[in-house]
């Protein structure tokens, strides 16, 4: 059956594969970017591959911007049934230069470098909002048309990273756990009105964010980029793809009676103990 879903964060290389892997299945797509222009260019390749899918812009940090959002889509799709909160990210002020604390980084002064104890707290503020409060204020939204509705869902994004933390990234770590920690609570708070809430842990996929950080110019890795295939059992980085399998799963009917988990698609990282 033909579902109207809402993706935020779908401008992007991830959501963006899981919009159109939706499409595919039949399902009407809203394609919410802070980038208009992005937003536009995924939903042009659904439509032009036979599919159904508007761009829409929305600031997921406004309740404004999202209502007039919904609104949009309310009048060109329909009522949302389905809700997968994709935008999030990272900030450089929100990180440390290095994974751990040494005597004599006290006395650095180069510019740029920090330590836990020049982590800016704007920085911090900015990565905690844009993925806890950039899921939050979404569900407010358009979890309203789905209340009382049979087969609606939630899917929110979290990270591998909110069950055991990475090192330098210590704001993104802790607000993906709290995106976890949510999708526990929502899934409960949910329960008696149909709406189901589960989330995804993408482990290591390479995005506009990350590239630059885990590969060379040349395509070779970095030292980040090697650590972290070393520390993969299957040895690679995850493709967009490779989300589609679950999230067909958990947004259908076939997850009917499964709400508040949260899935690794990590390639074993978060099973591997190092030895």
């Amino acid at each position: 059956m033909s579902k109207i879903i809402v993706l935020t964060g779908a401008g992007g290389v991830l959501c963006g594969a899981l919009a159109k892997a939706l499409a595919k299945e039949g399902h009407k797509i809203a394609v919410l970017d802070l980038r208009k222009e992005a937003a536009d260019v995924i939903a042009s390749e659904i439509n032009a591959n036979g599919g159904t899918a508007i761009g829409v812009a929305a600031n997921v940090l406004e309740k404004d911007s999202l209502e007039a959002a919904k609104l949009e889509v309310n009048n060109q799709l329909g009522p949302c049934d389905i809700l997968i909160n994709g935008a999030g990210g990272n900030h450089p002020l929100g990180t440390t230069s290095n994974t751990h604390l040494k005597e004599e980084d006290l006395a650095n002064d180069t510019d740029g470098f920090k330590t836990f104890f020049d982590l800016d707290p704007s920085g911090i503020k900015f990565v905690f909002d844009l993925n806890f409060i950039g899921t939050l204020l979404p569900t407010q939204v358009f979890a309203k048309d789905m209340v009382g509705k049979k087969g609606c869902s939630i899917l929110n994004i979290s990270s591998m990273n909110a069950f055991t933390p990475l090192t330098k990234i210590p704001a993104y770590s802790g607000a993906k756990a709290a995106v976890s920690n949510f999708t526990q609570w929502l899934a409960v708070h949910f329960s008696k009105v149909g709406i189901r809430v589960n989330a995804l842990a993408p482990g290591f996929f390479l995005t506009d964010q990350n590239r630059s950080l885990l590969t060379e110019s040349d395509g070779s890795l970095t030292a980040r980029g090697n650590q972290i295939i070393d520390q993969t059992p299957m040895g690679k980085f995850g493709e967009p793809e490779d989300l589609v399998g679950t999230t067909l799963w958990l947004c259908g009917e076939g997850a009917s009676f499964i709400t508040g988990v949260v899935i690794p698609i990590d390639g074993g990282f978060s099973a591997y103990s190092g030895v």
